[in-house]
């Protein structure tokens, strides 16, 4: 049931209609890599994205409405930082960051995913794992996922889609850094044959 200013709506009711893409199976995973003229897009996904983490987070929303994400900008003019958009059947479904650089081991040759989202309609389908997946295949190297304590279903996904992709359980360790404590996940990752 949706409520919607004080009506409640059975699915077939609702005022948002449900997508094509939610009513069957996945068929296409696409990881596009995006460049300056897909900011706006991605700025607009990042803001689903800092509200999800409003829950473990103190995030100010600013006067316009807009929690913002200052970094994006950096993604076209800092070497060693990628940005993607993923796509489901077409449509878009998230989004991955990456930069080359620990923020919190100080390893510098380390990919690090900065930031990483999924639409909730495309949760719990194995699409997160597979874009993980496939990005860390596009980057071999050494990884690091870090993941904020208090955000445990994160910890579950890194631990399940890490620990897939190397053939064998990956613990994260416990990190504190500027009164922030982490759990840090370190891996390697290799081409895809």
């Amino acid at each position: 049931m949706i409520l919607s200013r004080h009506k409640a709506y059975t699915r077939a009711q609702s005022p948002f209609p449900m997508t094509e893409e939610a009513k069957r199976p996945v068929e296409h995973v696409e990881i596009v890599p995006a460049a300056s003229e897909h900011a706006t897009i991605l700025a607009n996904l990042l803001e689903l994205y800092v509200h999800d983490f409003s829950e473990f987070l103190k995030v100010k929303i600013g006067a316009d409405g807009r929690f913002g994400y200052e970094s994006l900008p950096l993604y076209w003019s800092e070497p060693g930082r990628q940005a993607f958009l993923v796509r489901v059947d077409g449509s878009l479904a998230g989004l991955a960051l990456l930069k080359r650089g620990s923020a919190l081991s100080g390893d510098e040759s380390a990919w690090d995913m900065a930031e990483f989202f999924v639409l909730r309609a495309y949760r719990r389908h194995g699409i997160g794992t597979q874009i993980a997946h496939e990005v860390w295949r596009r980057f071999p190297g050494n990884w690091e996922v870090r993941v904020m304590q208090a955000n445990v279903s994160a910890e579950h996904f890194w631990t399940h889609a890490i620990s897939e992709y190397v053939g064998e359980l990956v613990h994260p360790v416990r990190v504190e850094k500027n009164g922030e404590c982490w759990n840090l996940f370190s891996f390697k990752s290799k081409h895809s044959l």
